[in-house]
């Protein structure tokens, strides 16, 4: 029997694409034209569940071919994130995923860091990072790649951008992505949108920052009338039998859930 895990079907990478945009005031609108991720941080279910989400998640769009590059502009703890992929045949041939320090050097050879880590996670960089790599390369997809135990933040953070570089590469957009991550959120409203159906229905999503915290928050599924997957009777019946949780349940929760996570991170 598989292990429970927590589902959020699109939300997980679309929440963070939000939050880096509410960082700048000039990024009110962000466009995504495929899926985002199943986490590990909001709504109790099955695995079943979160495969039926991913089994209505993405149409396929084809990886132009050439190289993506992300950067965070900030260190955290004298690290900071540089990451590119390799697109070639529209396949994703090579990931380099690093944390990188002021001398360029990788975290992944920092012999004292990697031991105290070991030590209080049981992991360490030098074991989680080339596994992360080689992940994207097999999966060829964000959500493909699994969280890994005492690595969670690294986890969610290379989910994050790995889905931003690869819809970079279907856009065929070289330009370096550059992640402000330590900038505070500015008041407004951001919204993003798929722009693609996929099973009748997309991802429209909203934030709204207030007093520099996330005040509100408006995830939902709607089809091309307009109308909400949690009003969606038949949808609702068939996923509550086939895996335990519907949509009408997990949707307001997601939207719950991300406000209190946010609420509680801002007030470390």
């Amino acid at each position: 029997m598989k292990a429970k895990k927590l589902l959020v079907g699109f939300a997980a990478l679309t929440f963070t694409t939000l939050v880096l945009s509410a960082c700048s005031p000039d990024s009110n609108t962000a466009e995504s034209s495929s899926s985002a991720a199943a986490s590990s941080e909001v709504v109790e279910s099955s695995s079943t569940a979160a495969e039926t989400e991913e089994e209505a998640a993405a149409p396929a769009v084809t990886l132009q071919e050439g190289t993506y590059t992300l950067e965070e502009t900030n260190y955290s703890n004298d690290y900071r994130v540089v990451f590119l992929i390799v697109v070639k045949d529209g396949k994703i041939v090579e990931s380099k995923y690093d944390n990188i320090n002021e001398a360029g050097e990788s975290k992944v050879e920092n012999a004292e860091y990697n031991a105290a880590m070991l030590e209080k996670a049981g992991i360490s960089p030098e074991e989680f990072i080339p596994a992360f790599n080689e992940a994207l390369v097999k999966a060829q997809s964000a959500t493909g790649v699994e969280v890994v135990s005492g690595a969670t933040h690294s986890f969610h953070s290379f989910q994050n951008y790995a889905q931003q570089l690869i819809q970079a590469a279907q856009a065929g957009n070289t330009e370096v992505i550059k992640v402000n991550n330590g900038s505070e959120l500015q008041d407004g409203t951001y919204t993003l949108e798929e722009k693609n159906y996929s099973n009748g229905y997309r991802v429209v999503f909203s934030i709204v920052v207030k007093d520099g915290k996330v005040a509100e928050s408006n995830y939902d599924n709607i089809n091309e009338a307009g109308e909400s997957k949690v009003d969606d009777a038949d949808y609702n019946a068939m996923m509550l039998e086939k895996a335990g949780i519907a949509p009408e349940t997990f949707i307001p929760e997601l939207n719950k859930r991300l406000v209190e996570k946010m609420a509680t991170e801002e007030g470390d």
